[in-house]
Parts: C-alpha cells; sequence; structure tokens
C-alpha cells in the first residue's frame, strides 16, 4: 500500500513516516518547513537538532535499506496537492523518482498546529486560518477529481469540543427535538483560532462526504508526550522535531524540560484544566489501525483519540515527583491564567472506538517518565529557559 503523509517534518508526521516505511508501506511524505521557519522567526529553539527531511530520509535508508519519498511543496497551492495524484510531481530525494502511484491512505498532519501561534496578533490567525482550511480545500478536491477511493485520515483535535457541561461523544450526537430525531455532529465551541481552523476543516470534510462520496477517517487527537519510538531508537538522528516552549511545545514535554533547566513548572490559573492525552506511539497506533479498517464511501468516521485524561496540576505533581527522584530541584509555580479558559470544569469523553479497533494503550508511568527525563538530560546544555514562557493572552 502507498501512503501519502502530509506534513511528514512535524512531530508527528516524521514518526508516522518511518512507522509505516517500516511496515512495508510505500511511503511519500510532504512539507514545506513551515514548523521550522516559525520557530526561527520567533526564536524558539528545539530541544535537538532534527535533520532536514531529505537528510533524514537518506539515513533511513542507509539504516533499513527502505525508501521515504519526499517532497518540499506548500500544499496551500492546489497544484502542488494535484500532482501528488495525477503523477507530475517531482521529488526533492527519493531513490527511485519515478511516480509511485496514488496513494490508498492519506494521512493529513499539514496544519499549523499551535493555539498560542494563533492568538499572537491577527497576522499569524491569519496564516492559521488560511493555511489550514486551504490545505484541506485542495486535498478535497484532488480526491473528488482524481483518487475518490482514496481513504483520508485526518487528525482533528478534541479542542474542537471545547469544555461542555455533558458527556463528550465520539464525534456525533443524536438529538430528539419536538418529537423527530437526528444525528448531527457533536456540538464544538473551540478556544483559540486555530481549533475554530480545526472545526471548519471537519466540517468540509463533512460535506466532500455528504456530496461526493468521500471516505474519511476524523482523529479527534488530545495533546501528545514522548520522544521515542521503536524506529527512532534506531539512531537518535531519526528522533522526531522536540519542542519545549510555549509556542509549540506540548504540556508534558514542557515540564519534563522545566524541570530539568530548573525552571519553575508553570500551572496555569488554579490548574483545573482537564484534557484527554496520549503518547506519541499510540498515535501511531491509532492511524495504523484506522488505516487497516478504512471508513466506506460516504462515511465520516469520527474517533476521540486519547487515552487517558488528567489536570494540569495532576501532571506537574507527576513530573515533579520523578524529577525529585532524578535530583532536580522541582518546583511548580501557579500563573496568572493568559488564557481564556474554565480553570475547573466537567470533562468526561468517550474514547473506545480506537480501542474497539485493537489500540494497546502505553499508559502515563513513572517509567515511561523516567524515559523521557534521560533523553532531555542528555540535552540539558541547549535548554533555553528564555523562550519556555512569553505570556501570550488571549
Amino acid at each position: 500500500m502507498h501512503v501519502l503523509i502530509l506534513g511528514g517534518d512535524g512531530y508527528l508526521g516524521w514518526p508516522t513516516a518511518m512507522h509505516f516505511s517500516n511496515l512495508g508501506y510505500e511511503v511519500t511524505v510532504v512539507d514545506n518547513y513551515f514548523r521550522r521557519d516559525a520557530c526561527d522567526e520567533l526564536g524558539v529553539g528545539m530541544l535537538f537538532e532534527a535533520p532536514l527531511l531529505s537528510d533524514r530520509t537518506r539515513i533511513w535508508h542507509e539504516l533499513t535499506g527502505r525508501e521515504i519519498k519526499v517532497v518540499i511543496g506548500d500544499l496551500a497551492d492546489p497544484e502542488v496537492v494535484r500532482s501528488l495524484f495525477d503523477g507530475s510531481v517531482r521529488y526533492d530525494w527519493a531513490v527511485d523518482d519515478s511516480f509511485t502511484g496514488v496513494p490508498e491512505t492519506v494521512v493529513h498532519y499539514a496544519e499549523q498546529p499551535s493555539a498560542p501561534y494563533s492568538l499572537m496578533d491577527y497576522k499569524k490567525a491569519n496564516v492559521t486560518i488560511s493555511n489550514n482550511l486551504l490545505v484541506t480545500n485542495n486535498l478535497m478536491f484532488a480526491v473528488r477529481d482524481l483518487a475518490p477511493n482514496v481513504h483520508i485520515v485526518k487528525l482533528g483535535t478534541m479542542g474542537e469540543y471545547g469544555t461542555p457541561d455533558i458527556d463528550i461523544e465520539e464525534g456525533w450526537l443524536d438529538i430528539e427535538h419536538k418529537g423527530r430525531k437526528d444525528r448531527f455532529l457533536f456540538p464544538r465551541q473551540a478556544g483559540s483560532i486555530y481549533h475554530t481552523s480545526k472545526i471548519m476543516d471537519t466540517d468540509l470534510l463533512w460535506f466532500g462526504v455528504r456530496m461526493w462520496n468521500l471516505r474519511v477517517t476524523d482523529l479527534m487527537q488530545g495533546p501528545v508526550y514522548g520522544i521515542e519510538t521503536d524506529e527512532t531508537l534506531m539512531d537518535p538522528r531519526l528522533r522526531t522535531i522536540f519542542n519545549y516552549d510555549e509556542v509549540f511545545g506540548t504540556v508534558i514535554n514542557r515540564f519534563i524540560v522545566q524541570s530539568v533547566s530548573g525552571y519553575p513548572l508553570t500551572v496555569y490559573g488554579k490548574g483545573g484544566q482537564t484534557r484527554g492525552y496520549l503518547n506519541v506511539r499510540d498515535t501511531l497506533q491509532c492511524v495504523a489501525k484506522a488505516m487497516e479498517s478504512p471508513a466506506e464511501a460516504g462515511e465520516l468516521r469520527i474517533f476521540n483519540q486519547i487515552m487517558e485524561t488528567f489536570s494540569v496540576n495532576q501532571l506537574a505533581d507527576m513530573v515533579a515527583a520523578v524529577g525529585r527522584i532524578r535530583g532536580h530541584n522541582v518546583k511548580i509555580r501557579n500563573l496568572e491564567n493568559p488564557r481564556k479558559e474554565a480553570e475547573e470544569h466537567y470533562y468526561n469523553p468517550t474514547y473506545q472506538g480506537l480501542l474497539d479497533l485493537g489500540v494497546s494503550p502505553h499508559y502515563l508511568t513513572e517509567e515511561v517518565l523516567h524515559g523521557m527525563f534521560s533523553v532531555v538530560e542528555e540535552h540539558k546544555a541547549s535548554i533555553r529557559n528564555d523562550v519556555i514562557f512569553k505570556g501570550i493572552k488571549w
């Protein structure tokens, strides 16, 4: 099977590419280095240097003999997207630069992924909306016109739902109103421009499913943590991009870096904000299971892609406990919350669907945290405390 991964240089995209290549799939990745360029623009460093895609794929080929084809291009340009399906694509790196053929599955990660970035100013909000919606729309039309049987696996976000005072179902809600019944997308109330763009992604694809019988699986993912996968353990040069700054870093990854560097853990407000989390290894599992049993033509299938829920206070306490065991002087500091969000709320999402498909969760244990600490400690000298917190407000 040929798998096309949009956003293949990212925190999730690169591990996904290696994972499917390791399983024997033909893999093509596309990226325009948005995240790297944004990090350079904002002056927020990464924990360690990650080679560019062509260098990464060359290392991968040397180690495994397997090929991951690379396209560097802006997917907001419809012709770049269409070239991936009509055979006019030009590869920036490949062992064999002949067209692999129309993919059976497209994994769509190619979006500006940061809520704080989307609210830094109106220009970055515009970048978020234009990039995210244009890429999704371009993909939808390319599939309709050139490859209508392709299965689109799109990465959504649990942030689309917000924090409603009812249980969060997996994408859909059955409604009875004035004696009649129907099924609707679960009500969504995003807390950032980024999350709002993801809601609009879902709406675009739901239109394509209804009008053109597209096949779509939408994975509503919670914040991801972790550094290593089976593939990255082959060679540290294969590790994925790892941010610890306020803009692109996720909370568990940030807390571990803060613990190692001696920076107090940044708990916003009361710290009762509760979300669903998963290990990067489980992202790979979830995408693989979704691919193995694709959505039917005319189906928008939605899974809540989390494995367990924690409040920020719980995460801070867990990270601090392990950090202290490892000899770090970890402190927790409650900051005035720069975000407009509920700090205490009800949160009870359903997340059974992926487990039913066979995903075996990796839970957040002391052992997992020790493993992450050990990698961060290797790179302690490169940590810049000045980029950890800048207080981006909305």
